[in-house]
This record gives C-alpha cells, sequence and structure tokens, in this order.
C-alpha cells in the first residue's frame, strides 16, 4: 500500500508518497517554492490564512502526482502533521471565521498569564503540565474579548491538522495530543479540562469529537478525491503536531528517547513516561503520539522560535547567496566569529526566556574585521548556544541524552551550525534521513493497521552519520561569553508581557 504524508509547515506544505512495504519515499514535492511569509498586524502578532494552506496542500498533492512514479490509486491512506498550537475557529458551515493565530503569536500572553494565576499554578502544572502561557485555549480568549461577533459564530475550534484533515473528510475530530498543545487537557483526568473551559467561559460543545492519534479522522470525500486523482474513501489515519510527529519519523517513542529540530522554530524534544513539568513552565509537556490513559507518554518540548527564521533573515538581507554559499562563508570563520554575539531571540515571546520579548541583537561588531562571513557565524553559533540554554533547563527537570536524533535538514545541514550544536550541549546527534511528511505517511500506515506498532514501522530507521563532541574545551567558554550577553539583555531591556 502506499501512504500519504502531508506536513503543514509555516513556510510551505511538504508532501511525500512512501511504500509500506519498503518504508521507500517514492516521491516528494514542496509548495510553493518559496517561503510563505507570516503576517503581523502588530508587533507580536504572526497569522497566515487557513484556506492559503488548504490551496498549498492541494497544489503539492497535485504537484507530487506529476511524478508519474506511482499509480495514484494505490493510495491507501492519509497522515497529516502539522505546525502546532495555532488557532482555527469555523462557523456551522465549516467556513473560517479569521486568519489563524499561529504558534510565535505573543498576543494571548497575558489572558495566559492571568489563567495561570486564577486557577492556580499548581493546578495548571499537574493537571495540564504548563501554563496556559500564549497556547491555543489563550489565544481562543483573545478572540472572544476583542472579537465578540466572530466568537459568537463560532462552532469549532480546531488545531491546523484538524482544519486540513476536516477539509479532506468533512468531518471535525481532534485527539489528546491536539488538546494538550492547546492546553485544554486534563492530564491526570484523561478529559476536556473543565477548569480551563470554565474559566475562559468556552463551550465544551466547540472542540471537535475526539479520537487517538492513529485512528481514522473521517475519509476522502468524493470531490475532494476527483479534483486530488486519489481513490475516495480512503482514511484520514493520523494527525500530529509537528513536533511529536518529527520525534515519530525518528522512532523516539520510548523514555529517554530525544529528538531535535531546526527549523524555522527550533526544538528539542523528549519523551518521558511522568507527568513531568517545569516548574516556571519554560519547557512544556505534551501528550505524545502513542500517549494513552494506561500507557503515559510525554512529550518535553524546548522550543526557541528564533532559529532558522534568523538564518532565513540574514539570507534575505545578503540578497544574492544560497544556504550552501552561506554554511560555506560560515566555514571559512574561526569558531567564536572573532568575538561577534548574536542572540536569535528575534520572534515573539520565548518560553525558556518566560515569556519575555528581549528581540534579536547583534553585539560587538567591529567594522574594520567583521565581514558578512562572521555574521553567518555567529548567527548559527547564537542558535546552538540558544539550544543549549534551553538544554540546561530540561536537565534541571530531569532530561538528560545520551544522544540527539535529528534529521539532516534546515540548520543540521550546516556542518558549521552541527558543530557548534553537539560541542556547546556536550550531546552526539544522530542524523537519519527523514521529513516530516515521511513521518506522516508512516503514522498514516499505523492508523490503518498496515503496521501493527510505530516500533515495527520503523524498525529499518537507521542513521547516516553521527557528530561527536570534539571541540569542549573551546566552545564551552564561548557559550559562558554568549550567556553572559543574554542574562544582562533579559536584565535590562526583556519585555515581560
Amino acid at each position: 500500500m502506499l501512504l500519504l504524508g502531508i506536513d503543514v509547515g509555516t513556510s510551505s506544505i511538504k508532501v511525500s508518497v512512501v511504500d509500506g512495504a519498503t518504508q521507500q519515499t517514492v516521491a516528494a514535492a514542496r509548495y510553493p517554492e518559496s517561503e510563505r511569509e507570516i503576517i503581523a498586524l502588530q508587533p507580536g502578532w504572526a497569522e497566515q490564512s487557513p484556506e492559503r494552506w488548504w490551496a498549498d496542500v492541494k497544489a503539492a498533492i497535485k504537484k507530487v502526482h506529476q511524478s508519474g512514479a506511482y499509480n495514484t490509486k494505490d493510495i491507501g491512506a492519509i497522515g497529516i502533521s502539522y505546525q502546532m498550537h495555532g488557532l482555527v475557529v469555523t462557523d456551522k458551515n465549516g467556513v473560517v471565521l479569521r486568519n489563524s493565530i499561529i504558534w510565535c503569536d505573543s498576543r494571548a500572553v497575558p489572558y495566559g498569564n492571568k489563567a495561570f494565576a486564577a486557577i492556580g499554578e499548581q493546578e495548571c502544572l499537574t493537571h495540564l503540565l504548563n501554563s496556559p502561557g500564549n497556547f491555543t485555549a489563550a489565544k481562543l480568549a483573545w478572540v472572544k474579548e476583542n472579537e465578540p461577533e466572530i466568537f459568537e459564530q463560532i462552532d469549532k475550534v480546531l488545531l491546523p491538522g484538524d482544519f486540513i484533515a476536516q477539509r479532506f473528510t468533512g468531518m471535525a475530530t481532534t485527539t489528546p495530543s491536539a488538546l494538550s498543545e492547546g492546553v485544554f487537557w486534563d492530564f491526570t483526568k484523561n478529559q476536556l479540562s473543565g477548569a480551563v473551559i470554565d474559566y475562559f467561559g468556552f463551550n465544551k460543545n466547540n472542540i471537535p469529537e475526539i479520537r487517538n492519534v492513529f485512528a481514522e479522522h473521517g475519509r476522502l470525500c468524493k470531490n475532494i478525491a476527483e479534483e486530488l486523482s486519489l481513490k475516495e474513501g480512503i482514511p484520514v489515519a493520523y494527525k500530529a503536531g509537528d513536533q511529536p510527529n518529527n520525534a515519530l519519523s525518528l522512532n523516539v517513542l520510548e523514555p529517554g528517547d530525544v529528538a531535535a529540530t531546526a527549523g524555522t522554530s527550533g526544538v528539542i524534544y523528549g519523551v518521558s513516561d511522568a507527568l513531568t513539568y517545569d516548574p516556571q513552565s519554560r519547557v512544556n509537556s505534551f501528550a505524545h503520539v502513542n500517549h494513552t490513559s494506561n500507557h503515559t507518554r510525554v512529550g518535553v518540548l524546548l522550543c526557541i522560535n528564533g532559529t532558522g527564521i534568523l538564518n532565513r533573515w540574514v539570507k534575505n538581507l545578503a540578497g544574492r547567496f544560497s544556504y550552501t554559499e552561506m554554511n560555506e562563508q560560515a566555514a571559512s570563520v574561526p569558531p567564536g566569529s572573532d568575538g561577534l554575539l548574536v542572540l536569535p531571540f528575534g520572534n515573539g515571546a520565548e518560553r525558556i526566556l518566560k515569556n519575555q520579548i528581549i528581540g534579536a541583537h547583534i553585539n560587538s561588531i567591529d567594522l574594520n574585521k567583521h565581514s558578512n562571513a562572521h555574521i553567518v557565524r555567529a548567527v548559527q553559533e547564537g542558535i546552538a548556544f540558544a539550544f543549549r540554554y534551553g538544554l540546561d533547563i530540561m536537565r534541571e527537570n530531569g532530561m538528560q541524552p545520551s544522544v540527539i536524533k535529528a534529521g539532516r535538514a534546515n540548520m543540521f545541514l550546516s556542518p558549521v551550525f552541527t558543530e557548534a550544536f553537539v560541542n556547546a550541549t556536550g550531546v552526539p546527534v544522530e542524523l537519519y534521513n527523514c521529513d516530516g511528511s515521511v513521518g506522516a505517511a508512516i503514522g498514516a500506515g499505523v492508523g490503518a493497521g498496515y503496521f501493527k506498532t510505530p516500533d515495527e514501522a520503523f524498525r529499518k530507521r537507521v542513521a547516516i552519520d553521527v557528530i561527536q563532541p570534539n571541540q569542549r574545551n573551546l566552545y564551552d567558554p564561548l557559550y559562558d561569553r554568549w550567556r553572559i550577553l543574554l542574562e544582562k539583555q533579559l536584565d535590562t531591556s526583556g519585555t515581560l508581557l
């Protein structure tokens, strides 16, 4: 059976068709080729159009079909990976009521902070494992207060992947994993959080039917099947946020397993069998793809909003260099970038900084010494140091990775970044050929019953490279200098929302 995986990213849609028998990718495509922009109507805001996602999903599927590498009617199941924490609201006819308030939007932080205090910090941390912060529930509260005419029309509250599945099937469903990333889920009771619903004054009927991640979430409608040259009635059999899905694609499923990504944002994601939380909610815990009421699997997630987006900003600013050329430039400069330091926190409120907005900073520029190459290397080192800062928070909370698995993609395509990452964190990195759309395709195979378990589906996955830390003595003092700069910035200019 062929499996179709869809990854709804911030910058583009990636789709892959995977042969279930071999777990090999038959064809893949991305749409659009250029990166989609984020709509920022005010500082700290970030929105995208769900209907644009849906149009891009369909365009990506049509594009991958053009490969001619398979019979489209042999695709037997669909899986969806999606950018986490976004809010999509639809009316009773399924019409989208406003742009999605996406993951890096900061406007709802005050609503989440008030809920944290009113519900009680211990209640939130022990039952929901997070502060409501600027997660989906708080974003819905912002809509309720600031756009009451829209709020009154809401029939369903969806995560981005729920919305795409609804467009495929005409059916609205969600999962405990999705609800946990929105801070709607009470882990101790394994149900919707009455405390959150009641505090914000939400209607629980606006939450779709809840099904497991690996389950049927509706079947492909006839008109969509005809438009996309697919077989009518095949199931959408898997939906997961991009970070749990990335962990799945790397076979990170059991306690102690750890994955990382460094795309638009940067993430380290570790699996625990305990309902664990950070007392300051600087890292967050969500239901992993294989979490059930009697099988605790919690994904502990460190997220840095400003990683690859800063690398892209530098690329756009320079205007004439490809990412490959930028990586070559970075390699021409020695570690430490001749004293140039970069703080990469320019994409909204950062959870690891207790929801402060400090912006991105380039520090200690010497106009007679520093070139474009220095800036590129300092950016990549600054991102790696931000990972180290966040990983130290995870270590405080009991996560002690002996190895980190990552796909050879995005920032991990840069030898300079990868070297800085392993030496700053002190943890080896195993690199794999995988991406979110392939993970979503394999997840669909599990949900449709083609694979008995996720472990069976990924048993053949082997690392293509292992990078060991070999310059700790060099990178530790570089990191300490960077950390001192960050702490000074937090003391002097951090804005707490």
